[in-house]
């Protein structure tokens, strides 16, 4: 499920831009870089969430980059060597971790559901911050598993945002390099930027694209990576540091995982579909200020669950009703379609689209309209894995 951050992130910029501006002033080189650097990530986040808008963005994100490159006057490190072939140059490397940080201002409240998976990843970010026995240590890696679309990303984004924690978002493709040495380093980077900026949720998607069985046929890179990673996991058991570095994996294809890596990962979460009230909660958060009261909510809830619908399938359920209700409500506009196309972007700003309430066939004709791609054979393996090997 997807939040729209536009408004939040511009708040959250502006802010930031305000603690550079004041860092520049008294000459605080280290803050200005570290401001420099979230006001560019926050401006790539924009480019993201306003399409419209991105080229601008990104623009910006590039000036504020150079910032954080040029602040100090540091001079530039040599390039690395890598077998004869130039990566990225030792600066680059060592600050690449920060590069990843972002801003998370999803909140627990923002997820519908799954109260079992929200309460135990709550418990290990209490137990982490809670003063405590030495002997009493709280988990370091947390492995989230189940179909694709289920919100595994929203939990991480949500544990960030509620703990006002560091969030590091982490695509794997972000991690491996094709030059030699260069992977291990990128992530050595990411847990030193995550050690320096604790509390720190790092959370790295798609876990089994470098974890697969030792003896399926992966590239050197990846093994790279997947050593430093082990490697960094373990470090962190170090009964010594009282930070708090949370490392949240999620996998589609848990079977495919190496036995190693499951070790590093005691607690391994299942997240299912979400069941009849779930779905309804999650109807509720994405029509949130839209009148629902002619919706049946408890019918549409259960037609949802007999279709095997993700989070990210109720999200688009929800669309396409939406959809229904504007097109009914605003037949001015889509009578028009052509004429209003025809309009730039500027005009088009001038104009406002109307809402109306929500229907009951709205739903209904989305739900017809919008397929899950999950079969009940997919949804039983995962069961048969948790059963057997989830762990909580």
């Amino acid at each position: 499920m997807n939040i729209d951050l536009s408004g939040v992130l511009y708040t959250q910029l502006k802010e930031y831009e305000k603690k550079y501006n004041d860092a520049l002033a008294k000459n605080d080189l280290e803050n200005v870089k570290k401001f420099a650097l979230l006001c560019a990530n926050t401006e790539n986040q924009m480019a993201e969430k306003v399409p419209d808008q991105s080229k601008s963005h990104l623009e910006k994100a590039k000036k504020w980059n150079e910032i954080v490159r040029t602040a100090g006057s540091a001079p530039r490190k040599r390039v690395v060597e890598t077998s004869g072939k130039g990566g990225g140059t030792d600066d680059d490397l060592s600050t690449f971790g920060d590069t990843l940080i972002q801003v998370s201002t999803v909140t627990w409240k923002d997820i519908g559901g799954l109260s079992e998976v929200k309460s135990l990843i709550m418990e290990t970010v209490v137990i982490a911050g809670l003063s405590r026995p030495d002997s009493i240590k709280p988990d370091k890696g947390i492995l989230l598993f189940g179909p694709p679309g289920t919100g595994k990303t929203l939990l991480a984004a949500a544990a960030a945002g509620s703990l006002k924690a560091t969030f590091y978002n982490v695509k794997i493709s972000s991690i491996i390099s094709k030059y030699v040495g260069e992977s291990s380093k990128l992530v050595t980077s990411l847990y030193e930027s995550a050690r320096n900026h604790a509390p720190s949720i790092v959370f790295i998607d798609e876990l089994d694209s470098i974890t697969m069985s030792r003896d399926d046929d992966q590239s050197e890179a990846s093994r790279k990576v997947l050593a430093s990673l082990l490697t960094e996991l373990d470090g962190f058991q170090d009964k010594k540091s009282d930070k708090l570095i949370l490392t949240l994996s999620a996998t589609n294809t848990p079977g495919s995982l190496d036995d190693a890596v499951l070790s590093r990962f005691p607690k391994r979460i299942y997240i299912p579909l979400p069941d009849r009230k779930a779905c309804m909660e999650i109807i509720r958060i994405q029509t949130k200020g839209l009148d629902i009261s002619a919706v049946d909510l408890d019918q549409i809830g259960e037609l949802c669950v007999n279709q095997r619908y993700s989070g990210r399938d109720l999200q688009n359920v929800c669309r396409d009703a939406m959809k229904s209700m504007t097109r009914r409500v605003n037949k001015d506009i889509f009578d028009n379609i052509e004429n209003m196309a025809a309009l730039s972007f500027e005009e088009l700003q001038k104009k406002t689209l109307k809402s109306g309430p929500l229907a009951m066939d709205d739903f209904t004709r989305a739900i017809g309209r919008v397929k899950s791609p999950l079969m009940p054979e997919d949804l039983k393996k995962q069961e048969d894995w948790n059963k057997q090997f989830g762990a909580s």
